[in-house]
């Protein structure tokens, strides 16, 4: 059902579950563990998979907070549970609040959790290429930092998204990150003529390294290719299928 970080799981009072599709009540293309609140997947198969997670996790069904993700550097700061409606548009949420959740949906994108143990400060990003070149990650510990948290504690885990391998990109999105970065042409590598692999964790990893955190974590799982266990957008895109289900990666502050 749920895949975790080695480093995040050593910590006290935190929870956190990089989620599957594996344990959940959807059919078909959403089979089965489809937390998708923008899917077209049958609303109530979305509420029961979310709230399995709720389970999972040791938080009420309402304790999960996600956003309505626009590949942003917008953050959330949680302090309440949420019903669901009119989601924040952000890409990342953070608490300080013990029974809150912070989540949030994936199907390739890079899932990151943030936790800082001694000040009780969790978080988790949504981490697209335009969300990582645009600052979400920076932006995710920046309001950990102002809930108290140190970013020099603050240890983070990148969970299952698409890795270089099934990355292929056109020479303009290579031009585009070396226009912002000359040194950014080490995360690609020769595809075919035109074309480049990109290297988004190790993108990410680097983001997170140069913004001062404690530790990274990447977990090295690939979502393209193992459609058992992971939902892909590009895999969907390229069988032509009408959608695709979300995973959620979350963590939370046990309750005291």
């Amino acid at each position: 059902m749920f895949v975790t970080s080695s480093d995040l799981s050593g910590l006290t009072g935190i929870r956190h579950a990089f989620f599957t599709r594996e344990g959940g009540v959807s059919g078909g293309i959403y089979g089965s563990l489809n937390a998708g609140l923008g899917s077209n997947d049958d609303p109530a198969h979305v509420r029961e998979n979310r709230r399995r997670m709720t389970e999972a996790l040791g938080v009420a069904e309402d304790g999960l907070i996600s956003c309505f993700q626009i590949h942003s550097p917008n953050v959330v700061i949680a302090e309440t549970p949420h019903d669901g409606g009119d989601r924040p548009r952000a890409d990342a949420v953070v608490t300080r609040v013990p029974g809150i959740a912070c989540g949030v949906a994936s199907a390739d994108c890079g899932p990151v959790l943030f936790a800082d143990e001694a000040a009780g400060v969790v978080g988790a990003a949504h981490a697209g290429w335009k969300g990582a070149i645009g600052g979400v990650l920076e932006a995710t510990i920046a309001a950990m930092e102002g809930l108290g948290a140190d970013r020099t504690r603050i240890r983070t885990a990148i969970g299952p998204l698409i890795r270089q391998p099934s990355y292929e990109v056109g020479q303009g999105f290579v031009d585009q990150f070396v226009a912002a970065d000359a040194g950014y042409v080490r995360f690609f590598s020769a595809g075919k003529p035109g074309h480049a692999q990109f290297d988004l964790p190790g993108f990410i990893a680097h983001r997170l390294r140069l913004a001062g955190v404690g530790s990274v974590d990447d977990l090295g799982l690939d979502t393209y290719p193992d459609a058992d266990r992971f939902f892909s957008y590009r895999r969907t895109t390229h069988r032509g299928e009408p959608d695709y289900g979300r995973h959620i990666a979350a963590i939370t502050l046990a309750a005291r």
